[in-house]
């Protein structure tokens, strides 16, 4: 039985009295036991004022005053906290934090009043010179032909001033009430004026006269052409029509309204955002912003920034604008709360104008570097490290020019290689030849050349590289290599050779769909897109047709950074931005086909948005290529096929060349399950994926292989185990025959 102990407790002394023996001096305890359930039944029953051994009784004093059998509120169960008033530190930091700069920022840095002051010289210097060009061809014969009719309006004003005719109205309602007392009034009263304005008339004309026969007799030349120039002009001024002003605008106007909490209020109420016992409220006022109008909004409770997104199109009716002018941002503060962007225009019909990259000198690739601006003319920037990037769109919306742009950029960086492969063969990359590491055009031989077989060639070797990267940066010191990663000094040091790295594929499909080396491509892209941006090479594909078919998304999904330009539906926008995207409000196909250039972002940074890139065309990409030229060789980091380098042997081998390789001395036929395995084992990298394969597909994938050199596969039989197997195979000496013909053609080239 579990015991414990209780000391007794002293008897109450009168109050004031302290007890004669305090506890632990004069105490003596006892050992009583654990009461159990069986005990608690069986115990006795205590003596009014009794308590049970090892409880406490104790009266609890009670300050508050006796209430009146009324309810009355209680203390709160949880008090507030107590505030302690700031430190004078805080106070000050809290008002120099709320204080409005005496100078907008503009003034502060000096680049930006440099730009404010070339732009109000520009924008000045080419109104005077619109107008100073339109003075004697257009306005001054403009006045010569408004001044007859201006003469004439003086003249009829005149005179319906002169004969009252303001009041003729009220006479004529006179007559037809047939009141004889008004009309004799109203009469009376046009005789006096009419009598006053004849005399002031004709005084004004008298004095007219006597003023110009003087000057015409007695007044200087100039006096004279003074005089006359300015009554003409008086006189055409009047009689300019409304609709055709006498003065051209330099400028365009665009409809600009001012927008008001009602009208915000009346677009969300017809877009069913509102209910009749709450509506909208306004934690900031509406103010300008840029070209267009702030509005935040808190939306009423249970409604949140996707109901706003998903109602879009009916805002932009309700503010009375098109939905290209609205831009909704959701806001970290609170679910319900929404800010909105109104533009005064649409602001992606508006070109960004051409690339800064024409005034650099050279740009550092480690950076950030503009590409393009946002709705609101924000410059964007964008870095290609540590991640690969898919750029999708219809044909004609600026997808080539907005890829190329980035390879422009890098191509200034001199410690930067490129490789560039065009799968269409247009001129827009042609210019890359007088920098580019390795370079091709198109999927059709030609001059002796395998564009295909040259961009397999570049794949492999760039594959080679970044294995080797990572076991060189690993073994590197810490003193060069603090965190194991490529730093800025590591890919310019020349004697490392682990230079920053973009690989270009434009119209990437065309290699995809290769009928012999797509599948090769496609994992050997897979691999560089989800491995190499972590060593400095990053890949940049560009394609037309996003499709599983034509770009499976296992390449897709490799590429952290996606840009999409228009495209012809929202699934389509969804597969190249990313399942989902659609939801969060990126939508590629609400884009219009005057968005040349313009595309959603997303990836490249935590923001996701609209970018507007910036222009550079044949021209421009000729004059920032030939600059990069002379930088790379300034700095000896021209390369490659710049500089007629071949790639070495081993990247330059074909399945021709790796067939022949594992076909063993003696041996006549093969199967090809045989020669795929030994082609596994030869080079795993370009031909691992085939090993893995079925034996029926793993033949087949030899033969597609193989049949463009012209070397065709027949059943073999063999006895194994007492039993005759029949496989498909190829006659070893069709191997040694169609590489001697391949010699052949290449030397005749």
């Amino acid at each position: 039985m579990s015991e414990f102990q209780v000391f007794d407790q002293p008897e109450h002394e009168p109050d004031g009295c302290p007890p004669e023996d305090p506890v632990g001096e004069g105490a003596e305890a006892s050992v009583l036991p654990f009461p159990t359930k069986k005990d608690q039944g069986e115990a006795a029953p205590l003596e009014p004022g009794e308590a049970k051994p090892g409880e406490w009784e104790a009266e609890l004093p009670d300050d508050s005053a006796d209430d009146d059998g009324e309810v009355s509120e209680g203390d709160p169960v949880d008090p507030p906290k107590q505030a302690y008033p700031p430190s004078v530190t805080e106070w000050m930091e809290a008002r120099d934090k709320a204080r409005q700069p005496v100078f907008p920022e503009w003034v502060k840095i000096p680049d930006q009043r440099k730009a404010v002051r070339r732009w109000v010289v520009r924008h000045y210097s080419t109104m005077v010179g619109y107008h100073a060009w339109r003075v004697p061809v257009v306005y001054i014969p403009k006045l010569l032909a408004y001044t007859p009719r201006g003469a004439w309006k003086f003249s009829a004003a005149t005179g319906q001033w002169v004969s009252d005719a303001e009041g003729k109205a009220l006479r004529l309602a006179a007559v037809a009430e047939e009141n004889a007392a008004d009309y004799l009034k109203l009469s009376r009263q046009r005789d006096a004026r009419v009598k006053l304005r004849t005399i002031m008339a004709t005084a004004a004309g008298v004095i007219g006269l006597v003023l110009s026969l003087t000057l015409w007799v007695m007044a200087p030349a100039w006096l004279l052409t003074l005089a006359l120039a300015g009554t003409t002009g008086l006189f055409g001024c009047v009689g300019a029509p409304a609709d055709r002003p006498l003065i051209d605008r330099a400028k365009v106007t665009f409809r600009k309204r001012k927008l008001t909490s009602d009208i915000i209020t009346r677009a969300f109420q017809v877009a069913g955002l509102t209910s009749k016992d709450q509506g909208i409220a306004f934690p900031r006022p509406i103010g300008r912003d840029g070209d267009g109008w702030r509005v935040v909004v808190d939306l009423p409770y249970g409604k949140s920034f996707d109901d706003a997104l998903n109602k879009r199109t009916a805002l932009s009716s309700g503010i009375d604008i098109a939905p290209t002018q609205l831009f909704l941002d959701k806001d970290e503060s609170s679910a319900r709360r929404v800010s909105m962007w109104i533009a005064d225009r649409d602001p992606l019909a508006v070109p960004a104008g051409r690339s800064p990259l024409l005034g650099a000198t050279r740009v550092d690739f480690w950076k950030p570097f503009p590409w393009g601006v946002d709705e609101r003319g924000n410059v964007v920037m964008a870095t290609m490290l540590w991640l690969s990037l898919l750029v999708g769109a219809v044909p004609r919306q600026g997808k080539t020019f907005s890829a190329r742009t980035i390879a422009l950029a890098a191509s200034l960086d001199p410690y930067v290689r490129l490789y560039v492969f065009d799968g269409k063969a247009s001129p827009d990359w042609r210019k890359f030849v007088k920098v580019a590491h390795r370079i091709g055009f198109g999927i059709v031989p030609k001059n002796g050349i395998d564009p295909v077989g040259h961009l397999l060639v570049a794949l492999r070797e760039l594959k080679a590289d970044v294995e080797d990267r990572y076991h060189r940066l690993s073994e590197l010191p810490l003193h060069i290599c603090p965190e194991g990663k490529l730093t800025p000094e590591i890919s310019r040091d020349k004697k490392l050779n682990m230079p920053l790295t973009l690989f270009v594929v434009d119209e990437v499909q065309e290699y995809l769909q290769h009928p012999e080396h797509g599948k090769e491509i496609l994992s050997l892209l897979v691999y560089l897109a989800r491995v190499a941006p972590a060593v400095g090479v990053s890949v940049m594909t560009s394609t037309q047709k996003p499709d599983d078919k034509a770009c499976p998304s296992e390449l897709r999904d490799q590429h952290q950074a996606r840009f999409a330009l228009r495209v012809g539906a929202y699934q389509v926008s969804d597969t190249i931005l990313g399942a989902g995207s659609y939801s969060e409000g990126l939508d590629a196909s609400r884009l219009l086909k005057s968005h040349k250039g313009v595309g959603l972002l997303k990836g490249m940074s935590d923001d996701s948005g609209i970018v507007r890139t910036f222009l550079a065309d044949g021209r421009d990409a000729d004059r920032i290529l030939t600059r990069a030229k002379v930088l790379r060789e300034e700095e000896g980091t021209l390369t490659g096929d710049a500089v007629g380098e071949a790639p070495a042997a081993s990247a330059t081998a074909t399945v021709l060349d790796d067939v022949a390789t594992v076909i063993g001395r003696g041996e006549t036929k093969l199967w090809s399950e045989t020669i795929v395995d030994r082609l596994s084992d030869l080079r795993p990298e370009a031909y691992g994926a085939w090993a893995e394969m079925e034996p029926k597909p793993k033949a087949e994938q030899l033969t597609s292989a193989l049949k463009p050199h012209g070397i065709t596969t027949e059943q073999i039989s063999r006895r194994i185990d007492g039993k005759t197997v029949n496989k498909r195979g190829i006659v070893c000496a069709d191997v040694a025959k169609a590489i001697t013909e391949r010699n052949k053609k290449r030397d005749a080239d």
